[in-house]
């Protein structure tokens, strides 16, 4: 790592402890000079065409990640400008999700097309006034090229408003990997993923981050034993536990015929198993709740999460005891 990089990263760390800190604060804007801009200057016709964007952070996991594109992808939508894309951490998961296909590179503008960039304070959605004041901001760069780019993390809790979108995207990237399935399709596929790694640590240090993903093994028993009664298929059923650790560590399993492990699968794998399952048992992780919004299948998710579901069918709701809140399964 070369001094310009060590300098870099100093910088949006104490950036990103000063947003923390201050983001609940009624001068949080006044750090941006954008704020400043807009305050100074009145609102300009469009004479170009400008841009909207997000940066995945690239020290978070690919579902993290993927929040964040989806947020950049889905305000774009909201304040009527096209998107620009900033592609995820590595070329790997970049090439493996095809969220880029199709879309101008916020990186070619800037570089190529004397585009600047523009970031944007955070703001809550459900926030009129902190929603306005983004809105004057926009229009006060109607007159230069300017791609809009979002505070890193900007939140968007209905992630499932561009889900049409990206699920196209996703299957057509994948449409050569879906013969690598191990599934086969004379059986009734069914995915549950058991979130454990990290959140195994944080019970034991009561980290509440953490603390609030647990979901212990008897919750998922209950889940899958009532999918498994109450789904309807002509197809025998087939089981894919997808989680870490070693078998031993989910006896209440083994009761369930044709169950596999896939314990040792990488994430790529895992995670395409996941969006590709007849149905999908989700867990209380950003991990799985990305592969549902892509799966053309049945959903079973935990309804006291973080992000949002769409009043569909095809997203059946489960209570933290494990049971169905509206059973659309029968």
């Amino acid at each position: 790592m070369n001094l310009s990089e060590i300098r870099y990263k100093i910088k949006r760390k104490v950036w990103s402890k000063l947003v923390r800190k201050t983001r609940t604060k009624s001068y949080y804007p006044k750090f941006y000079k954008a704020y400043w801009y807009a305050h100074y200057h009145m609102p300009k016709s469009n004479k170009e065409v400008n841009y909207f964007t997000a940066i995945p952070n690239r020290g978070a996991g690919i579902g993290h990640q993927m929040a964040n594109w989806i947020a950049g992808y889905w305000f774009a939508k909201q304040f009527g400008l096209p998107f620009a894309h900033i592609p995820f951490s590595t070329q790997k998961w970049e090439d493996f999700l095809g969220f880029g296909a199709g879309e101008v590179l916020a990186n070619e503008l800037i570089k190529s097309q004397g585009y600047k960039k523009v970031r944007l304070p955070l703001f809550d959605e459900k926030n009129t006034d902190e929603v306005v004041s983004i809105q004057k901001i926009i229009a006060s760069y109607g007159d230069q090229k300017v791609v809009f780019v979002c505070e890193q993390d900007q939140f968007y809790r209905d992630q499932f408003g561009v889900m049409e979108e990206i699920k196209q995207k996703f299957h057509r990237a994948n449409k050569h990997r879906k013969e690598q399935l191990i599934y086969t399709k004379e059986n009734f596929n069914i995915a549950i993923h058991v979130r454990r790694g990290d959140i195994v640590i944080g019970q034991d240090n009561k980290n509440p981050n953490l603390m609030m993903r647990w979901q212990d093994n008897t919750y998922f028993e209950k889940v899958l034993s009532s999918v498994v009664e109450n789904v309807k298929t002509d197809k025998p059923i087939a089981i894919y536990l997808f989680s870490q650790g070693v078998r031993s560590d989910f006896p209440e399993f083994e009761k369930f015929e044709n169950i596999h492990y896939c314990l040792d699968m990488g994430a790529q794998d895992s995670f395409l198993h996941m969006a590709c399952a007849d149905l999908l048992v989700t867990s209380k992780s950003s991990f799985s709740y990305k592969p549902a919004l892509l799966n053309k299948g049945i959903k079973v998710c935990p309804a006291n999460f973080w992000h949002g579901y769409p009043k569909t069918k095809d997203f059946v709701m489960v209570n933290d005891l494990g049971e169905f809140v509206i059973n659309d399964l029968n």
